[in-house]
């Protein structure tokens, strides 16, 4: 692992001796400067972590050293030191943008311990940055697309972004509620907090409340110790509850009273807590029959459905399939580093004429696999598993193709998945080989191609 490296900047050779001792004891590499200038070539070259610089230098002062430091890297914290302290001094300073202010004689612990809060703190700062950068790059857009349905959500949509109110999405299994969800809070005004998602389904109605309240230590027998609930991980920002039709009826006053007052209490605690979210909801069932199945809360119903949203499903919007096709072939080629891939004709053909039970999300999987498993930079009909299958979907053929010109497309795709052999593609088929040269020669199907 790689040491961190501090830079010292002090005219007294002693100091800068006892500090670089004391570093390099605990881990840290060292540089040492003894004047301004010298300090800029030094931290040019090395490109430390930290500089430590003594306010008065015999070319300047820490503050006119600052600036030159930032032109190179801005990011990089200094901490200031001084014998001649001054609260005036150390709010200059620190307005200036020193990280910290420390006054001589230097205590060398506590200027270890000042150094390991400030590397953390970089860490931290460096993973944020980079879990943002790859949120964005790996975001997706909901509305791919140009389908009527689909422009209807997006209006829908942008109209309720400034709102604080609940929103529920209804829409079939994988068709993309959990994307659209994360899209709304990651444009809406709660977009710097956080994003908390459960998905209700199957869990019980203890584990649900634990989980969604908290619990304080001793509420039950294996609760040794307080647990924050994820409305409260939440505070400021977006919950989001997935199959909220599965939430169980015990739990939905609880619920209903955290949309309504803002309140909730943990398991096993006798006062009840501020938290402020946003709720969005989701679930592929009938809300309404549940409720009149006694089954859902119709309070509770009319509370999370003030913003009802329905995502279609795939199937309803066949021609969204191409682009979205093609801009789930364009991400997965990037992040596998496979180039520019493309679909070949019949692939979009087929890709359409699929019925999609598994929505958005089972496309997403039928092009990732043919990613994954394909060496092709063009994908054909033997590169598509639909359905965990290798096989081109049943619809693929269309109702208007006479018996002849079926027979032909499926004599293409068989020898598609087996290579051009002949004589495999003939035992698939159920026919003697030369039966399949016959209808090859009829059809004018030349294996040179597969």
């Amino acid at each position: 692992m790689a040491r961190n490296r501090i830079l010292i900047v002090d005219d007294e050779a002693g100091l800068r001796f006892g500090v670089r001792d004391y570093l390099e004891l605990q881990g840290y590499d060292v540089d040492e400067a003894d004047s301004c200038q010298s300090a800029q070539h030094l931290f040019r070259d090395s490109r430390p972590d930290v500089v430590v610089a003594d306010y008065l230098l015999p070319d300047g002062t820490a503050l006119d050293l600052l600036p030159r430091l930032r032109e190179i890297d801005a990011g990089i914290p200094l901490l200031v030191l001084t014998a001649h302290g001054s609260i005036d001094l150390a709010v200059r300073a620190i307005k200036e943008g020193a990280e910290q202010f420390l006054t001589k004689p230097l205590e060398l612990p506590a200027l270890l311990l000042i150094l390991q809060r400030i590397l953390e703190n970089k860490r931290n700062l460096h993973k944020q940055l980079a879990n943002k950068s790859r949120e964005v790059r790996t975001a997706i857009d909901p509305f791919v697309g140009t389908s009527s349905a689909i422009r209807l959500l997006s209006e829908q949509v942008h109209k309720v972004l400034s709102s604080d109110s609940p929103i529920l999405i209804l829409g079939e299994t994988g068709s993309g509620k959990g994307v659209l969800a994360r899209w709304i809070h990651a444009n809406s005004a709660r977009s710097e907090e956080a994003f908390v998602d459960l998905n209700c389904a199957g869990l019980s109605r203890d584990l649900l409340e634990t989980e969604l309240f908290g619990h304080e230590k001793g509420a039950f027998t294996s609760a040794i110790a307080a647990k924050q609930g994820l409305f409260e991980v939440a505070h400021r920002g977006t919950i989001f509850l997935d199959e909220i039709g599965d939430v169980d009826l015990q739990i939905q006053p609880k619920l209903l009273k955290v949309l309504e007052e803002k309140r909730f209490r943990r398991v096993g605690d006798v006062r009840d807590r501020q938290v402020d979210v946003r709720l969005v909801a989701a679930t592929h069932q009938d809300i309404g029959q549940l409720v009149s199945e006694k089954k859902f809360r119709d309070d509770l119903y009319f509370r999370i459905s003030t913003i009802p949203l329905v995502f279609p499903a795939l199937r309803s919007r066949k021609e969204d399939i191409p682009v979205l096709a093609q801009h789930l072939l364009e991400k997965f080629a990037a992040d596998l580093g496979r180039g520019e891939l493309k679909f070949g004709p019949e692939c979009v053909e087929a890709l359409q004429s699929y019925s999609w039970p598994g929505n958005v999300r089972e496309l997403r999987n039928v092009i990732e696999r043919a990613v994954l498993l394909s060496e092709h930079k063009t994908l054909g009909l033997n590169d598509l598993h639909f359905d965990g299958r290798t096989r081109a979907p049943l619809s693929y053929y269309g109702a208007n193709l006479t018996l002849l010109e079926v027979e032909c497309k499926h004599i293409e795709f068989v020898l598609a998945e087996e290579n051009g052999s002949v004589e495999r593609a003939a035992k698939r088929l159920g026919v003697p080989r030369s039966s399949l040269y016959e209808k090859l020669k009829r059809h004018r199907i030349s294996t040179s191609r597969f």
